[in-house]
């Protein structure tokens, strides 16, 4: 069983692959600015570059007339950065002019989208079909048909009103669920209308939120960073290579998990400058508990949700995934940047994150 992925693993890899790719298409496309990286489009009225998250919980939603924070929040069904995305140039959030009160609450503040947003939205819309479409050719049409039907099997039995993306994660990766009571069944018609990274998005949040009700960790957390240390110890300049996570994002990772008793961090006797994290005892006892909980929350959701739905999907992941790693999975056919694109000018990944880091700094899946 050693070798046989994590089934939120399985659901990570996919997702974020297909995010990357629908990344890179939309920074291809769309004029921007960034911080360290020049686009043919750079000026200073262009949008910040932000990834797919910050269009399914925020921009989706602003039509033309615009909508309320309080809307806003009930459609996505997540919380969003409104401060960032305004900054960012993509919409303006200011008091609705129709509304006469002296005072209107800021959740009933009208937000619009800028002619930089709105840009953006006619370049995001198309994308998930021409990535489907890509799907298609390089898989096959069955397996992209399988793959989205096991999903739907199974979130149609979820009594959870999930957003149609990952949360932005909230201190120590822990991720957001939502706060309604639980909700009846979600129609299988009305999820198959969603795109893929919808329907894997909501079964990833799903498992999270199962593991981390009885988790002094997130899913995030473990299956990125504390999987990936031992008792010997390891590189910190490694992790980010070894869990596919960003640099900045890696470094606070581990100073956290040292902070909590979990791993240390020390000067490598053999390596004059370098330092190296390992496990406490403390560490090896919650590794090995992630190991054993994701196991067991998978043998839950047969016996919930029937072996048959379960086996349909792990198999359809299995085929797409491969072995988890650049050189052999069939998922990096399709990462190969534009050449303008900010990912052509760093390191080529090795590794996709075992659960998606999207966090407020621009939504992308592995924390960018």
């Amino acid at each position: 069983m050693s070798n046989v992925l994590p089934l939120p693993t399985l659901l990570s890899q996919a997702l974020v692959a297909y995010t990357i790719e629908f990344d890179n298409e939309f920074e291809h496309r769309m004029p921007h600015r960034t911080t360290n990286y020049s686009s043919k489009f750079e000026s200073l009225n262009s949008p910040w570059l932000v990834s797919l998250a910050m269009y399914e919980n925020c921009m989706r939603y602003v039509g033309e007339w615009g909508v309320t924070v309080r809307e806003l929040e009930r459609l996505a069904r997540t919380p969003t950065t409104l401060v960032p995305m305004q900054r960012w140039g993509y919409i303006v959030v200011k008091p609705d002019p129709a509304d006469k009160r002296p005072k209107p609450p800021s959740r009933d503040w009208l937000i619009r989208a800028k002619p930089a947003g709105r840009r953006a939205q006619e370049i995001w819309q198309p994308l998930f079909g021409e990535i489907e479409k890509r799907w298609r050719e390089r898989f096959g049409s069955n397996e992209i048909d399988k793959l989205p039907n096991a999903l739907v099997a199974l979130i149609s039995q979820f009594n959870l009103e999930l957003p149609d993306c990952m949360p932005i994660l909230g201190y120590a990766l822990f991720s957001k669920g939502p706060e309604k009571n639980p909700q009846s069944p979600s129609n299988p018609e009305t999820l198959a209308q969603l795109p893929l990274s919808a329907l894997l998005s909501k079964a990833s949040l799903a498992f999270a939120i199962e593991f981390e009700s009885e988790s002094n960790l997130s899913l995030a957390m473990c299956a990125n960073f504390l999987r990936v240390i031992d008792a010997t110890g390891v590189r910190t300049r490694d992790v980010p290579r070894l869990s596919g996570a960003a640099t900045e994002l890696s470094k606070n990772s581990l100073g956290l998990l040292a902070k909590q008793g979990y791993i240390v961090i020390e000067s490598d006797a053999t390596a004059k400058g370098t330092k190296i994290a390992r496990l406490t005892a403390k560490g090896k006892d919650a590794q090995e508990a992630y190991r054993q909980r994701v196991v067991m929350i998978e043998e839950g959701w047969q016996q919930r949700f029937g072996k048959d739905t379960i086996r349909k999907l792990r198999d359809s992941l299995e085929r797409l995934v491969g072995e988890p790693t650049a050189e052999k999975s069939p998922l990096f056919r399709g990462l190969e940047p534009h050449p303008d694109g900010w990912r052509a000018q760093v390191a080529k990944p090795e590794m996709l994150p075992h659960y998606p880091l999207v966090t407020h700094r621009g939504g992308y899946p592995d924390g960018s």
